[in-house]
Protein backbone atom coordinates (compact mmCIF):
# COMPACT_ATOMS: atom_id res chain seq x y z
CA UNK A 1 0.00 0.00 0.00
CA UNK A 2 1.23 3.88 -0.59
CA UNK A 3 1.46 6.03 2.15
CA UNK A 4 0.24 9.28 1.17
CA UNK A 5 1.93 12.49 1.76
CA UNK A 6 0.68 14.69 4.56
CA UNK A 7 1.51 18.77 4.63
CA UNK A 8 0.13 20.05 7.35
CA UNK A 9 -1.92 18.92 10.41
CA UNK A 10 -4.06 21.89 11.30
CA UNK A 11 -5.83 21.87 14.66
CA UNK A 12 -8.38 23.72 16.24
CA UNK A 13 -9.67 24.17 12.81
CA UNK A 14 -13.57 25.85 12.29
CA UNK A 15 -14.30 26.61 8.90
CA UNK A 16 -14.23 22.79 7.62
CA UNK A 17 -17.00 21.98 8.74
CA UNK A 18 -19.22 21.59 12.00
CA UNK A 19 -17.57 21.89 15.59
CA UNK A 20 -14.20 21.89 16.54
CA UNK A 21 -12.09 20.33 13.91
CA UNK A 22 -8.54 18.47 12.93
CA UNK A 23 -7.51 19.05 9.56
CA UNK A 24 -5.42 16.81 7.51
CA UNK A 25 -3.81 18.43 4.53
CA UNK A 26 -3.11 15.46 1.85
CA UNK A 27 -0.01 16.55 -0.50
CA UNK A 28 -0.95 15.90 -4.03
CA UNK A 29 -4.12 17.39 -6.66
CA UNK A 30 -4.90 16.40 -9.97
CA UNK A 31 -5.77 20.44 -10.92
CA UNK A 32 -4.23 23.43 -10.83
CA UNK A 33 -6.44 26.54 -9.94
CA UNK A 34 -4.84 29.34 -10.86
CA UNK A 35 -5.66 30.93 -7.55
CA UNK A 36 -4.09 28.28 -5.25
CA UNK A 37 -3.71 29.31 -1.48
CA UNK A 38 -1.98 26.33 -0.36
CA UNK A 39 0.34 25.80 -3.78
CA UNK A 40 3.10 23.32 -1.47
CA UNK A 41 -0.35 20.54 -1.85
CA UNK A 42 -0.29 20.39 -5.51
CA UNK A 43 2.72 18.06 -6.25
CA UNK A 44 2.21 14.20 -4.97
CA UNK A 45 6.04 14.40 -4.23
CA UNK A 46 7.86 15.87 -1.14
CA UNK A 47 9.10 19.16 -1.99
CA UNK A 48 11.67 21.75 -0.86
CA UNK A 49 10.78 25.14 0.24
CA UNK A 50 11.67 28.30 2.43
CA UNK A 51 10.58 28.77 5.75
CA UNK A 52 10.27 32.80 6.45
CA UNK A 53 13.84 32.74 7.71
CA UNK A 54 15.17 31.75 4.46
CA UNK A 55 15.61 28.03 5.83
CA UNK A 56 15.01 25.27 3.49
CA UNK A 57 12.14 22.64 4.69
CA UNK A 58 10.63 19.71 3.41
CA UNK A 59 7.36 19.83 2.69
CA UNK A 60 5.44 16.40 3.16
CA UNK A 61 5.64 13.16 5.80
CA UNK A 62 4.06 10.24 5.18
CA UNK A 63 2.29 8.66 8.37
CA UNK A 64 1.39 5.20 9.19
CA UNK A 65 -2.74 4.90 10.41
CA UNK A 66 -1.53 4.01 13.86
CA UNK A 67 0.48 7.10 13.92
CA UNK A 68 -2.24 9.64 12.42
CA UNK A 69 -4.85 8.24 14.52
CA UNK A 70 -3.03 8.86 17.63
CA UNK A 71 -2.39 12.19 16.33
CA UNK A 72 -5.52 12.87 15.66
CA UNK A 73 -6.68 11.72 19.19
CA UNK A 74 -5.07 14.37 20.97
CA UNK A 75 -7.87 16.65 20.50
CA UNK A 76 -10.61 13.98 20.88
CA UNK A 77 -12.00 16.19 23.98
CA UNK A 78 -12.09 19.23 21.73
CA UNK A 79 -14.48 17.07 19.19
CA UNK A 80 -16.78 15.89 22.02
CA UNK A 81 -17.51 19.32 23.76
CA UNK A 82 -17.89 21.17 20.16
CA UNK A 83 -19.65 18.67 17.79
CA UNK A 84 -16.33 18.09 15.65
CA UNK A 85 -13.91 15.83 14.05
CA UNK A 86 -11.41 15.34 11.47
CA UNK A 87 -11.68 17.10 8.03
CA UNK A 88 -9.47 15.31 5.11
CA UNK A 89 -8.61 18.02 2.97
CA UNK A 90 -5.66 18.63 0.53
CA UNK A 91 -4.36 18.64 -2.41
CA UNK A 92 -7.22 16.75 -3.53
CA UNK A 93 -7.56 13.92 -0.83
CA UNK A 94 -9.78 11.87 -3.38
CA UNK A 95 -6.80 11.00 -5.19
CA UNK A 96 -4.94 9.57 -2.45
CA UNK A 97 -3.96 5.82 -1.91
CA UNK A 98 -7.80 4.43 -1.62
CA UNK A 99 -7.02 1.04 0.83
CA UNK A 100 -5.15 3.93 3.13
CA UNK A 101 -8.15 6.46 2.96
CA UNK A 102 -10.50 3.59 3.83
CA UNK A 103 -8.54 1.97 6.43
CA UNK A 104 -8.26 5.32 8.37
CA UNK A 105 -12.09 6.82 7.78
CA UNK A 106 -13.52 3.21 9.12
CA UNK A 107 -10.79 3.14 11.83
CA UNK A 108 -11.86 7.17 12.86
CA UNK A 109 -15.73 6.27 12.59
CA UNK A 110 -14.94 2.90 14.84
CA UNK A 111 -13.86 5.17 17.23
CA UNK A 112 -16.66 7.62 16.94
CA UNK A 113 -14.88 10.37 15.23
CA UNK A 114 -16.64 12.23 12.94
CA UNK A 115 -15.23 12.14 9.34
CA UNK A 116 -15.39 15.28 6.79
CA UNK A 117 -14.07 14.71 3.07
CA UNK A 118 -13.06 17.95 1.33
CA UNK A 119 -13.08 17.51 -2.50
CA UNK A 120 -12.75 19.05 -5.39
CA UNK A 121 -14.91 16.50 -7.59
CA UNK A 122 -12.20 15.18 -9.77
CA UNK A 123 -12.06 11.59 -8.76
CA UNK A 124 -13.72 8.34 -10.35
CA UNK A 125 -17.09 8.41 -8.21
CA UNK A 126 -16.31 4.85 -6.75
CA UNK A 127 -13.64 6.19 -4.65
CA UNK A 128 -16.95 8.42 -3.44
CA UNK A 129 -19.11 5.40 -2.70
CA UNK A 130 -16.21 3.79 -0.48
CA UNK A 131 -15.94 6.10 2.00
CA UNK A 132 -19.55 7.55 1.92
CA UNK A 133 -20.66 5.18 4.39
CA UNK A 134 -18.12 6.65 7.23
CA UNK A 135 -18.11 10.45 5.81
CA UNK A 136 -20.88 12.89 7.53
CA UNK A 137 -20.30 15.28 5.40
CA UNK A 138 -18.64 16.45 1.52
CA UNK A 139 -17.58 20.02 1.42
CA UNK A 140 -17.37 20.12 -2.37
CA UNK A 141 -15.82 22.79 -4.57
CA UNK A 142 -17.79 23.84 -7.23
CA UNK A 143 -15.48 26.32 -8.98
CA UNK A 144 -16.94 27.60 -12.23
CA UNK A 145 -20.48 26.15 -13.56
CA UNK A 146 -18.72 27.08 -17.16
CA UNK A 147 -16.63 24.90 -18.19
CA UNK A 148 -14.13 27.11 -20.39
CA UNK A 149 -13.70 28.62 -17.61
CA UNK A 150 -13.34 25.71 -15.21
CA UNK A 151 -10.69 24.57 -17.98
CA UNK A 152 -8.75 28.07 -18.72
CA UNK A 153 -8.17 28.09 -14.66
CA UNK A 154 -7.73 24.89 -13.62
CA UNK A 155 -6.39 22.87 -16.35
CA UNK A 156 -9.35 20.91 -16.35
CA UNK A 157 -13.31 20.15 -17.68
CA UNK A 158 -16.22 20.50 -14.78
CA UNK A 159 -17.75 17.42 -16.29
CA UNK A 160 -16.81 15.54 -14.00
CA UNK A 161 -17.06 17.62 -10.87
CA UNK A 162 -20.74 18.22 -12.24
CA UNK A 163 -20.93 14.74 -12.86
CA UNK A 164 -20.10 13.36 -8.85
CA UNK A 165 -22.22 16.17 -7.54
CA UNK A 166 -25.16 14.65 -8.94
CA UNK A 167 -24.34 11.60 -8.01
CA UNK A 168 -23.67 12.51 -4.62
CA UNK A 169 -26.66 14.11 -3.93
CA UNK A 170 -28.75 10.86 -5.96
CA UNK A 171 -27.11 9.02 -2.91
CA UNK A 172 -28.23 11.19 0.12
CA UNK A 173 -24.64 12.36 0.89
CA UNK A 174 -24.68 15.55 3.24
CA UNK A 175 -23.14 18.05 1.13
CA UNK A 176 -22.19 21.61 1.82
CA UNK A 177 -20.99 23.58 -1.39
CA UNK A 178 -18.20 25.15 -1.69
CA UNK A 179 -18.19 28.49 -3.93
CA UNK A 180 -14.79 30.10 -4.79
CA UNK A 181 -16.08 34.05 -5.03
CA UNK A 182 -13.95 36.01 -8.07
CA UNK A 183 -14.19 39.20 -9.14
CA UNK A 184 -15.03 39.31 -12.73
CA UNK A 185 -15.24 35.72 -13.23
CA UNK A 186 -18.11 33.95 -11.54
CA UNK A 187 -19.74 36.76 -9.34
CA UNK A 188 -22.33 38.42 -11.86
CA UNK A 189 -25.58 38.30 -12.00
CA UNK A 190 -25.66 35.82 -14.93
CA UNK A 191 -23.25 33.19 -13.47
CA UNK A 192 -24.83 32.82 -10.03
CA UNK A 193 -28.51 32.57 -11.89
CA UNK A 194 -27.08 29.99 -14.25
CA UNK A 195 -25.18 28.54 -11.12
CA UNK A 196 -28.90 28.20 -9.49
CA UNK A 197 -30.56 27.22 -12.03
CA UNK A 198 -28.36 24.40 -12.52
CA UNK A 199 -28.68 22.83 -9.12
CA UNK A 200 -32.16 23.80 -9.11
CA UNK A 201 -33.05 21.63 -12.51
CA UNK A 202 -30.82 18.97 -11.40
CA UNK A 203 -32.27 18.58 -7.71
CA UNK A 204 -29.17 19.32 -5.80
CA UNK A 205 -29.43 18.44 -2.53
CA UNK A 206 -27.48 20.78 -0.48
CA UNK A 207 -27.07 20.88 3.50
CA UNK A 208 -25.54 23.91 2.77
CA UNK A 209 -23.57 26.61 0.81
CA UNK A 210 -20.56 28.49 1.68
CA UNK A 211 -19.18 31.52 -0.60
CA UNK A 212 -15.80 32.23 -0.29
CA UNK A 213 -14.46 35.54 -1.03
CA UNK A 214 -10.56 34.96 -2.72
CA UNK A 215 -7.48 35.86 -0.44
CA UNK A 216 -3.83 36.19 -1.02
CA UNK A 217 -3.07 34.62 2.52
CA UNK A 218 -0.91 32.05 0.02
CA UNK A 219 0.75 34.56 -1.88
CA UNK A 220 4.20 34.50 -0.14
CA UNK A 221 4.37 30.66 -0.80
CA UNK A 222 4.64 30.62 -4.13
CA UNK A 223 7.97 32.59 -3.75
CA UNK A 224 8.83 30.54 -0.93
CA UNK A 225 8.42 27.40 -3.92
CA UNK A 226 10.38 29.77 -5.96
CA UNK A 227 7.44 29.95 -8.48
CA UNK A 228 5.56 32.88 -9.81
CA UNK A 229 2.17 33.53 -8.93
CA UNK A 230 0.05 32.62 -12.01
CA UNK A 231 -2.49 35.60 -11.72
CA UNK A 232 -3.81 38.31 -9.39
CA UNK A 233 -7.29 38.07 -8.85
CA UNK A 234 -9.41 39.94 -6.14
CA UNK A 235 -12.69 39.19 -4.41
CA UNK A 236 -16.03 40.90 -4.90
CA UNK A 237 -16.92 43.64 -2.65
CA UNK A 238 -19.17 43.00 0.42
CA UNK A 239 -22.28 44.61 -0.79
CA UNK A 240 -21.37 42.09 -4.03
CA UNK A 241 -21.58 39.05 -1.62
CA UNK A 242 -24.32 39.67 0.53
CA UNK A 243 -26.63 39.98 -2.62
CA UNK A 244 -25.33 36.53 -3.54
CA UNK A 245 -25.78 35.47 -0.39
CA UNK A 246 -29.32 36.28 -0.80
CA UNK A 247 -29.61 34.90 -4.14
CA UNK A 248 -28.97 31.75 -2.71
CA UNK A 249 -31.21 31.86 0.61
CA UNK A 250 -34.17 31.73 -1.28
CA UNK A 251 -32.88 27.80 -1.92
CA UNK A 252 -30.43 26.95 0.58
CA UNK A 253 -28.81 27.96 4.02
CA UNK A 254 -26.18 29.63 2.91
CA UNK A 255 -23.20 31.28 4.33
CA UNK A 256 -20.03 34.00 3.61
CA UNK A 257 -16.75 32.70 4.86
CA UNK A 258 -14.12 35.66 5.27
Amino acid sequence: MTTPLIFNIQKFSVHDGPGIRTTIFFKGCPIRCAWCHNPESQSFQNEIILTKDGQEEIVGKSYTIDALVKEIEKDRMFYEQSGGGVTLSGGEVMSQNMIYLETLVKTLTGRGISVVIDTCGIAPFKHYERLMPYVDLFLYDLKFIRSLLHTTYTGTSNRLVLENLKKLSLAGASIDLRLIMLEGLNSDDETVQKTLDWLQTQNIQLTSVHLLPYHQFGKEKYSRLKREMPINFSAPSNSRLTTICQQFNRYYPTFINE
